[in-house]
């Protein structure tokens, strides 16, 4: 399944303007903008004031039992101040910060990272409409901080005389009002019908996509029957939920055959959004589904000797368009002397780059026959000798091949439970590449150590936001990223095995190469998980001691020529593991 998230992500892109938002006080709340509700309970305890009473534990019981229903929003509203005047100024007080908000948070009431999201969405094109039912002026102001001056349309006179919606600039349509406008609505008659509106709502509903977050639907009646009224379906409607769902969410993400998103916030959600059409944009990801056809492409030229030359073409394609994106992105950065990208963004551009890649070579690990072997190799080769001008982008360019390695590596481990030595064979093979980095002076190095005898991976990882703590970010971070590709393994617990097993295959291929062992052999996720990796080099011990010299990590010299020298690769990384184990709890 394609996450609904990515599906919208490539449309935005493919489709700029196409969407238009629908926000309500949900994309507020994070600016400590409360939502109706909230206001509604502050209210009642106003009411009750009034009254010489108390409102308190619980003002929406005290409501019920003075007058005997629910507590509505607008019609509190409107017992509280009869006139629009006297309602906007009652209102004010919610939506700008007083002395105590400005002293106590300097972001209280101001534009939050989802206003901000949206804000870079709309300066980069890709949104032009946004209909909100919020009084607040958070959109507007990050509007402005992007250097965007928007079209603000607040009442229904302003309508009439407002550009048509093809040639109109970014437009901001505030379907309550706006706080300070004495015109803003409250009363359930005020929300029964929108006017000039409607006419808007109607074209917009029919002509664009729509996107709707921090929405409830309750008590908005003219913009629920807006939406109703709309039977077209040009383009999809996605819609956000937090928590349970209302029935009026209900009924009308039916009507529109949205397509439900749950998320943890606005915030998350459209900087995750925002994000993945950024990314999609400056560095060509390929659409999920061209990742389905080159994985489908895959498996068929692996099944036959006579697509032997295809196997080979589409590893190539495939890792020269991994290439180009990395390429590219590297003189961005030099362009733009790095001031502009994190390194969640490069990281994620690397990631971007090897979508394919990644997808396809799992495969290639579980099926692979010795005829294709070579092909992986010149791959892993290729990644780990772009050529970059700057030296940290280079040390950082490891990172694409550990992931290549790493999901060639987990697709022939997870299927070592048939026993097709071939699998042995594969893993052999590519722990043998050779990087040849001549250019600036270093020896041909197998991969395992070019990747990680001088640890600067796990260095530049720990500087993820998330992994400064961790002493294995690297490892950490490619066991989340490569968790969906392994599709054979059952559950969660056998993911774990065959990734630690994969990780003390690499770390044994280390110490033999290694010959003075002045290195650790490569930490993972091993050696936190002691009940696997003594089980996995427990069964390793046992075949190279009863099976000599036929043993298949002899045979195949997967870290050592003779059962010997394997042995003393076996012997070195638990001496070094019994030592953590004695310093370190893990």
């Amino acid at each position: 399944m394609i996450d609904p998230i990515d599906s919208l992500a490539f449309s935005m892109q493919a489709n700029p303007g196409v969407y238009a938002l629908l926000i309500g006080s949900g994309v507020s709340r994070a600016a400590e903008i409360p939502t109706g509700w909230e206001i509604t309970l502050d209210l009642i305890r106003k009411l009750a004031k009034m009254k010489d009473e108390s409102a308190e534990p619980s003002p929406e019981d005290w409501y019920c039992e003075k007058f005997g229903k629910e507590p509505n929003y607008s019609k509190i509203i409107k017992k509280l101040e009869k006139t629009r005047t006297g309602r906007q100024q009652l209102l004010r007080q919610y939506f700008e910060p007083n002395k105590r908000e400005r002293k106590e948070n300097e972001e209280a009431k101001q534009p939050t990272a989802a206003h901000r999201a949206i804000a870079r969405l709309v300066a980069k094109g890709y949104v032009k409409i946004i209909l909100t039912t919020n009084f607040d002026r958070l959109i507007e102001n990050a509007l402005k901080d992007e250097g965007v001056e928007p079209t603000v349309l607040t009442s229904p006179d302003q309508v009439k005389g407002m550009v048509p919606l093809v040639h109109t600039p970014p437009c901001v349509i505030k379907l309550h009002g706006d706080y300070r406008d004495t015109r803003i609505l409250n009363t359930p008659n005020e929300l029964a019908k929108y006017y000039e509106f409607d006419n808007i709502l109607d074209q917009i509903f029919d002509e664009f996509g729509l996107i709707v977050c921090g929405w409830s639907a309750k008590w908005d009646t003219a913009l629920r029957k807006a939406l109703e009224r709309a039977s077209s379906r040009r383009f999809t409607t996605y819609w956000t939920i937090r928590g349970e769902i209302s029935e009026e969410v209900k009924k009308l993400a039916h009507h529109r055959r949205a397509e439900i998103i749950e998320i943890s916030g606005a915030d998350h959600f459209f900087e995750t959004v925002q994000q993945k059409v950024y990314f999609i944009e400056q560095f060509s990801q390929p659409h999920p589904l061209s990742v389905a056809i080159a994985v489908e492409s895959m498996k068929r030229y692996l099944s036959e000797p006579r697509y032997l030359i295809k196997h080979s073409d589409i590893v190539y394609e495939s890792v020269e368009q991994t290439v180009r994106s990395i390429s590219n992105f590297n003189l961005k950065m030099k362009k733009q002397n790095m001031k502009n990208y994190t390194l969640e963004e490069q990281v994620y551009a690397y990631e971007t780059a090897c979508a394919a890649l990644l997808a396809m070579a799992p495969i290639a690990g579980r099926w692979a026959k010795e005829d294709h072997f070579d092909s992986w190799q010149r791959a892993l080769v290729r990644l780990a000798t772009i050529e970059s001008e700057n030296s940290k982008w280079l040390d950082f360019q490891r990172y694409p091949t550990a992931l290549l390695l790493y999901s060639l590596g987990l697709g022939a481990i997870s299927s070592n439970r048939s026993n097709r030595s071939n699998r042995f064979e594969f893993i052999a093979y590519i722990f043998s590449t050779l990087i040849n980095r001549s250019r600036i002076g270093i020896e041909p190095q197998p991969v395992t150590q070019f990747l990680f005898e001088n640890n600067y991976l796990q260095q530049d990882m720990s500087k993820l936001e998330g992994m400064n703590s961790n002493p294995i970010p690297l490892n950490t971070w490619i066991y989340e990223k490569l968790r969906n590709h392994i599709k054979n393994a059952s559950n969660e617990a056998d993911y774990a095995f065959i990734f630690n097993k994969l990780e003390i295959l690499i770390a044994l291929n280390f110490a033999h190469h290694d010959l003075k062992k002045e290195y650790y052999p490569p930490l993972g996720i091993y050696v936190r998980q002691r009940t696997n990796r003594k089980r996995i080099l427990g069964k390793i011990e046992d075949s190279i001691s009863t099976e000599k010299d036929n043993s298949p990590f002899v045979k195949y010299n997967i870290f050592g020529k003779n059962s010997a020298e394997c042995s003393e690769s076996i012997d070195h990384l638990k001496k070094i593991l019994n030592s953590l184990d004695s310093e370190i709890r893990w």
